[in-house]
């Protein structure tokens, strides 16, 4: 029951991406109690992560829809492959929904987005609505706890499959887990 592993590139994004969103939910929990001028450098931080996740997860699915995810394993019932389908589905609406809606949050303001001081993105023409940026808030929100969920999840059922089912489906995604 041999699996096949995703590319270096995918493998590379994917915890790249898992990285940023994991960081970018401890600076928002964080940023909460801080004073007015730490909380601000945090957002800024939290900002430029969830533009830069924006960024790679377009990246991501250009990769995917040029490079074949690689097949499941004949291990897996009709239900997993249906639930790992969804997702992954999933999981790429909320990296693209997530980082869109909080870009819009701030673009109320007309205010660009500071990458890191580098350099400023544009303000998405959102107009200064204030019942708009409230939707795109709790939008921003909502869509954060699903994607805890998901989160959660996802990580059970890879530790499912590793632990309890001793079949080679982490390894896909977790290179120093591949069987000889």
């Amino acid at each position: 029951m041999e699996t096949k592993q995703y590319s270096p590139v995918a493998v590379v994004l994917h915890w790249l991406i898992a990285l940023l969103i994991a960081l970018n939910f401890v600076a928002a929990w964080v940023a909460e109690d801080m004073p007015k001028a730490e909380k601000m450098q945090i957002m800024g931080n939290h900002k430029a992560f969830g533009l830069t996740i924006l960024v790679l997860t377009v990246i991501r699915i250009l990769w995917r829809v040029l490079h074949k995810a690689p097949a499941f394993s004949s291990a897996l019932s009709a239900w997993e492959v249906a639930l790992a389908r969804v997702t992954h589905a999933l999981f790429y609406f909320l990296m693209l929904g997530i980082p869109l809606t909080g870009w819009g949050m701030v673009s109320g303001g007309g205010n660009p987005v500071s990458w890191f001081g580098l350099f400023e993105i544009p303000a998405l023409p959102v107009g200064g609505d204030k019942a708009l940026g409230g939707i795109f808030h709790e939008s921003h929100e909502a869509l954060a706890t699903v994607m805890l969920v998901l989160f959660a999840l996802h990580v059970a059922g890879a530790l499912k499959h590793h632990f309890l089912d001793h079949d080679d489906t982490m390894a896909r995604m977790v290179p120093f887990l591949r069987r000889r």
